[in-house]
């Protein structure tokens, strides 16, 4: 009989790709790693992983254990869930996903009255542009302007948001070529991202970043302009480069495993999620 923690060592090498990013997901070093990997194949006598000089390669038994992995795991979760949304105390620890400035602008603000309505639940909000799995149980609750594929997952849409091309009024009013403030190459496929080029059209671009509010602070310093959400813009008063121009809108989706969104504890975040983003963007 093989050892569980072994598994899941495995499947999430299988899932990251490497040993370094499946050690940097479990929270331990490569070599911790490394020997569960040998550790499971000693159990279940198969060669899982091809041992190279510089990286494990999955075999094809090794690819075949993993969707093993992966099913286990997303059983365990579901029975997890399906106990877990059977318990009438609104308590426990309940993860969200979301983009950065969408948990800085709209959420944290309001996890002070949250807890004096439920100090028995804690909140652990994770700034992503990546999409968490609802059914590995990277995330509980994610938020993201794309709708979301994975299965047994329901999607509520909540609102949409407007992205316009901002510059401080002064950089505008400067008369000079317009510079762009643009995505890294970690952000590459997005509708923000796809429709910046189209504007930029070989126009310059002076500045990257993967983050929106370090461009917004970089636009508000008079560096270039920058595609941003209306409420960041405000936020460093940045006006719209062309006011009633092009935009880019986009929908923002609030999503659940179906198998927990009636736990009463999950219900209750989703509630004050929605609380916090419709009043201003809801449809």
């Amino acid at each position: 009989m093989f050892d569980w923690e072994d598994l899941r060592y495995f499947s999430t090498f299988a899932r990251t790709g490497s040993l370094a990013s499946a050690a940097k997901k479990l929270g331990v070093d490569h070599a911790t790693v490394a020997r569960r990997i040998a550790s499971l194949e000693a159990s279940v006598n198969l060669k899982l992983v091809d041992r190279r000089p510089r990286s494990y390669i999955l075999t094809e038994d090794g690819r075949q254990v993993a969707r093993y992995g992966e099913q286990m795991s997303a059983s365990a979760y579901s029975l997890e869930r399906f106990s877990g949304a059977e318990q009438n105390v609104v308590e426990g620890d309940v993860v969200i996903a979301a983009p950065h400035v969408f948990i800085g602008n709209l959420i944290a603000p309001h996890i002070g009255s949250f807890y004096k309505r439920y100090p028995r639940l804690r909140l652990s909000l994770t700034g992503t542009k990546e999409r968490l799995s609802l059914t590995r149980r990277e995330a509980d609750i994610t938020i993201g302007m794309v709708r979301p594929v994975e299965a047994a997952v329901v999607a509520r849409r909540l609102g949409r948001v407007k992205f316009m091309l901002y510059g401080s009024a002064e950089y505008l009013a400067s008369g000079c070529e317009l510079s762009f403030i643009a995505y890294d190459e970690s952000v590459t496929i997005t509708p923000q991202q796809a429709w910046l080029k189209k504007q930029c059209a070989g126009r310059p671009v002076v500045f990257f970043s993967n983050d929106l509010r370090i461009q917004a602070i970089t636009a508000a310093g008079h560096a270039g302009i920058a595609l941003l959400p209306d409420y960041l813009a405000k936020e460093y008063n940045l006006v719209p480069v062309e006011p009633g121009g092009p935009a880019l809108t986009l929908d923002i989706w609030l999503s659940v495993h179906e198998d927990v969104r009636h736990a009463r504890h999950i219900s209750a975040v989703v509630d004050f999620l929605i609380s916090c983003i419709e009043p201003a963007y809801g449809l």
